[in-house]
């Protein structure tokens, strides 16, 4: 019978890093504290941290920033965002120095003791957590008002609970600063908050990594409209895949294939049904405007459906 790798004080590599081996939160001297921490794993995503950072520090009692080998300023970008929030003693940067597997078919080649494993990566980057619950946030997700309010109002709470939390977030294409399209044709709402317990560790999937759960765990969904992801139309937003064709093959990649299929649609002057241009007034960044303005007024609920098969709309 396989020991569950959450159990025993930690996990060691394969290559022999043992600073970099993993110690359990919960097995540290004096356990683990309430509230929540958010844990971003982030390369590259510098342009990002001046609209992630400020209200996820606001709505957070703590963020864990793991940067994984950046070459464009991440960490003191991430750093200057905190300082200019007036929140810097809530964010704490770290170092993971190792390359790590892209998803899809690199990942699943790499043992899962590996530094070099997405599974690995994240158990360390968890490990650093010092609250009962955490969430798990990518560099490029920005709250609206509206979802600093309701995280900032979990937070406070959640620390005391088992429950799991289910997120939707809406794809933001940006062209420019002024220019953005939001494509609210797909329902994409993956699970985002954790107790830090045994129960909720990171193992191996086929694909890319999965947190554990036990088999009897509360959970719940927050309404659309409280995130947005940023995705950048001059960048290269499927970087961290293997191979983005296999998105066509794929039954567990419907919300990477209708990435890549906006993605490629706007580059080309298309815009696909499900997705709203949007035009900031002068002055004001289209991040911040679609956050703090457009989508916190838009109306509800947003109607959506299979983008493989039907055609997508808003509903007025």
């Amino acid at each position: 019978m396989s020991i569950p790798i959450g159990s025993g004080p930690g996990l060691s590599n394969i290559e022999g890093h043992t600073d970099f081996d993993i110690v359990w939160p919960w097995n540290r001297e004096g356990g683990l504290r309430r509230g929540a921490t958010a844990v971003l794993r982030v390369k590259n995503e510098a342009a990002s941290m001046p609209f992630v950072l400020p209200p996820l520090l606001r709505a957070c009692d703590a963020v864990l920033l793991v940067d994984n080998g950046s070459d464009d300023g991440t960490g003191e970008a991430a750093l200057a965002a905190a300082a200019h929030a007036g929140l810097p003693d809530r964010l704490t940067v770290k170092e993971y120095p190792f390359s790590v597997a892209r998803a899809g078919a690199e990942h699943l080649a790499v043992n899962e003791r590996s530094v070099h494993s997405l599974a690995y990566f994240y158990n360390w980057c968890f490990s650093h957590v010092r609250t009962r619950y955490s969430w798990k946030w990518d560099g490029d997700m920005v709250l609206t008002t509206e979802g600093e309010v309701s995280l900032a109002d979990l937070s406070w709470q959640i620390g005391m609970t088992d429950a799991v939390v289910r997120i939707p977030r809406h794809g933001l294409y940006i062209k420019d600063d002024t220019t953005a399209y939001l494509d609210l044709g797909l329902r994409n709402i993956e699970e985002w908050g954790f107790p830090m317990s045994p129960d909720f560790v990171y193992s191996k999937a086929p694909e890319w990594e999965i947190r554990t759960t036990p088999e009897n765990f509360r959970m719940f969904a927050l309404p659309q409209g409280l995130v947005v992801e940023l995705k950048y139309l001059d960048g290269d937003e499927f970087a961290h895949w293997t191979d983005p064709a296999s998105f066509a093959t794929s039954i567990r990649n419907r919300r990477k294939r209708r990435e890549w299929t906006v993605f490629n649609a706007l580059n080309s002057g298309e815009v696909p049904e499900g997705v709203t241009e949007i035009v900031a007034p002068e002055g004001e960044h289209v991040v911040d405007h679609v956050t703090r303005a457009w989508l916190p007024r838009a109306p509800r609920p947003f109607v959506v459906d299979d983008p493989d098969h039907a055609k997508l709309h808003l509903r007025a």
